[in-house]
């Protein structure tokens, strides 16, 4: 047992448990606190691109989301037509005198959708992003999935089984969307390609099908490529490659906005207004410093125990 300042007994494992979570939990508060801030102020600060005119980097874009041509996706739970989708199923579950919602199926779609402004339109991958979606949907019923889906149970399941509790977010078509990520273009000749590089690469590509660049270069049927018909060889990659080049040139560009492979650069993607996500962020930092607050004075006071114990 251990005498916390005369106000407590704990038991030892009780104790060490309680430090190592009010510690833990004081680490992990200072971390949001900073992140939620600095996520706000990437909000604030960085100023709007338009998609035909951006930089390649990390830029902030708005406009509106498209399926680029695909037919709209069907979220699992509320079976919504949307552009993307996050769900989680929880199950109630009690375990002696203490009862808590428990997850046992989430997930979160990851097919890219478009975002258009009047300059033209971006292509947006929405893996490893941070979502703030505005459309939010959370209903309870007595199935692990709700009713209409394919996987049901019968009538005595639904009134004797198990409470559950279902959430979905989604992003409809039509709607407004503020992104933060990192933007690269493709196509339209921006990809500088040297054409002896080209070059040597189709060569070494023919030489994996050496009986094929016979047929084709070895012109007095030895069975080998001598030095004029190696040159051929060479004349023909290189303009092989310029004519890949060029084609590439006249590619249509293809914007697209994704994760950023730097750590630390952020990645958002909300359909609230700017203002509103910065508000958002900026209360979520408040509420880590709250939370700062008091695993610091429960970690400081079980930390002061133990030194005055030694």
């Amino acid at each position: 047992m251990i005498d916390v300042h005369g106000v407590m007994w704990l038991p030892v494992m009780h104790f060490y448990l309680l430090l190592a979570l009010s510690t833990l939990g004081s680490l992990y508060a200072i971390y949001r606190m900073l992140t939620r801030l600095r996520r706000a102020r990437w909000v604030e600060d960085t100023p709007t691109s338009r998609v035909r005119s951006a930089a390649q980097g990390l830029v902030e874009l708005k406009g509106q989301l498209e399926a680029g041509g695909h037919a709209p996706l069907i979220s699992p739970l509320a079976e919504i037509n949307c552009l993307w989708y996050r769900f989680r199923v929880e199950e109630y579950r009690r375990s002696g005198k203490s009862s808590q919602w428990r997850t046992i199926e989430q997930g979160a779609s990851e097919r890219p959708f478009v975002l258009c402004d009047e300059t033209g339109s971006c292509w947006v991958n929405p893996k490893g992003a941070e979502v703030h979606p505005r459309q939010r949907r959370r209903w309870e019923g007595r199935r692990r999935w709700p009713a209409g889906h394919a996987l049901q149970t019968g009538l005595l399941g639904s009134l004797i089984g198990s409470r559950y509790r279902y959430t979905e977010e989604w992003f409809a078509e039509g709607e407004t969307l503020y992104a933060l990520g990192w933007f690269q273009s493709r196509g339209g000749g921006r990809e500088a390609s040297d054409s002896q590089s080209v070059a040597r690469q189709l060569i070494s590509h023919w030489k994996a099908d050496y009986t094929d660049l016979l047929s084709r270069f070895d012109q007095n049927n030895d069975g080998r490529l001598d030095l004029q018909e190696w040159e051929k060889v060479r004349r023909a990659a290189e303009q092989e490659a310029a004519r890949q080049i060029r084609a590439a040139g006249q590619a249509p560009v293809v914007h697209m906005l994704a994760k950023p492979q730097v750590k630390g650069l952020p990645f958002l993607l909300s359909d609230h207004h700017e203002e509103h996500l910065s508000q958002q962020l900026r209360r979520q930092s408040g509420w880590s410093l709250f939370a700062l607050v008091l695993a610091g004075l429960v970690s400081g006071s079980l930390w002061l125990a133990l030194f005055s114990a030694g």
